[in-house]
This record gives structure tokens, C-alpha cells and sequence, in this order.
């Protein structure tokens, strides 16, 4: 298994950079220090200029990997829903029951990350702080819709319609399938925020917790009797 996901090349929108990072060993160093530095400063304070002085290169050699900073943001989100469809995909693939690979299937999208389970240099513990407190900054602006029809959002869509198909086979009658599945994404990353700035408000402590949090939600939603679905 660990073999398999070291092959395995995420693809990313094209329009959201001028030269494929993952072309060369500075395109990688980019992208996995830029993680970092937004991780540690925030993506208001981030620049490139920073980013350049913190890899010993110049800010005219981040400009020709990435336009500016929105579509740096673009591009690191949009690998971050990329590494959690894999890992969905593998974890539910083999699963038969379908009310067993729906709870499976919010395991994931509510747990942290292993940084062992892709060979790769980018910090995925660091990426998923980011898309906690910075996914919204992605999309919240005018340029949205005109960013959606270029595809910018596409991975996190098809996490969702991913969920949506999960939950439409347990119960098709359901009328709210995709406001469900979209409030599983965006829902676990509030829990998550909640619980590292706002603990008061939340019952979320842990990923563990949002994870049962979220399980409860979905069955309570649904109608389903377990035994019919088993195979």
C-alpha cells in the first residue's frame, strides 16, 4: 500500500499556476515551505517576498511558479482535497455495507492526516491548519463564481458529490443529500476551528469527537435499517 501511494501524482487545476511546482525541486520547495510559512504567520502576513527570504531564492522566482498569493492559496487547498479524496477512496473501496462505508467515509473527512500515508515533502497536519482557518478566504470574494467555472473548486465538489452518492444509497428518499454533504466538509472544518480558538462552544474537542459528532448527525438524518444494506 505505502508503495502504491508513493506513485501516485495529484493533479491539480493548470490555470491555477504559471509553471507546474511539482516540475522541478524548487517548484516543490515553494509549495511545501509556502505551507509552512502560512501555517505559521497566516495567509494575511504571507508574501512572497517572505517565502523567497525563508528558501534562499528571489521573489521573481516565486512569481514564475504562481501568479500571487490567491491562486498560491487555491493550489494548496485544492491539494489538500485531493490527498483527502485518495484517502477516502482507498479506505471505503473494499468496504460492502453501505451504512458502514458512509461512517467509514466521515471518519476521514473529520480525522487529521497521517503524514506517512503519502510520500511527499508537504506537511499535511500543517495543510489541513490551513484549509481550518484560511478555506474560506478561497472562496469568499467576487471572483468566486467566475473561479468555480474555471474549476478551481472542482476536487472539493467531487468530495462532495462523493458523500452525496453515499448517502443517496441509504436512503434515496432523503431530500437534502448534497446540503448534507457539503455541511460534513465544511461542518468538520468549523468543529476543528471551534476547538482550537472557540473550546467554550463547542463539544468537539477532537477530531475523534467531531468525527462521532457528525455519525450521529448523518444516521439521525437518514432512514435506514442496517440488516437491509448488508451483502
Amino acid at each position: 500500500m505505502t508503495e502504491a501511494l508513493s506513485n501516485i501524482r495529484i493533479q491539480i487545476n493548470e490555470k491555477l499556476y504559471l509553471k507546474d511546482p511539482e516540475s522541478s525541486q524548487l517548484g516543490s520547495l515553494i509549495v511545501s515551505e509556502g505551507i509552512q510559512l502560512i501555517n505559521l504567520i497566516g495567509f494575511e502576513q504571507f508574501t512572497f517576498k517572505k517565502l523567497a527570504k525563508r528558501i534562499n531564492s528571489t521573489e521573481s522566482s516565486v512569481y514564475r511558479y504562481f501568479e500571487n498569493k490567491h491562486k498560491f492559496l487555491l493550489y494548496i487547498t485544492s491539494l489538500y482535497w485531493s490527498y483527502m479524496e485518495y484517502r477516502l477512496v482507498i479506505a471505503t473501496n473494499s468496504i460492502k455495507d453501505k451504512y458502514d462505508k458512509l461512517m467509514k467515509a466521515i471518519e476521514i473527512v473529520t480525522s487529521t492526516p497521517d503524514n506517512s500515508f503519502f510520500n511527499t515533502s508537504v506537511d499535511q497536519i500543517a495543510l489541513r491548519e490551513i484549509v481550518i482557518s484560511e478555506f474560506t478566504k478561497a472562496y469568499h470574494n467576487k471572483s468566486v463564481d467566475e473561479e468555480n467555472k474555471q474549476g478551481f473548486f472542482k476536487v472539493y465538489k467531487r468530495l462532495v458529490f462523493r458523500l452525496t452518492d453515499m448517502i443517496e444509497d441509504l436512503d434515496s428518499s432523503y431530500l437534502h443529500t448534497k446540503s448534507l454533504a457539503s455541511l460534513l466538509l465544511d461542518g468538520a472544518l468549523h468543529q476543528h476551528f471551534l476547538a482550537m480558538h472557540f473550546q467554550s462552544i463547542t463539544n468537539c474537542s477532537t477530531a475523534q469527537k467531531t468525527g462521532d459528532f457528525f455519525k450521529n448527525l448523518v444516521s439521525n438524518q437518514i432512514n435506514y435499517t442496517p440488516n437491509e444494506f448488508t451483502k
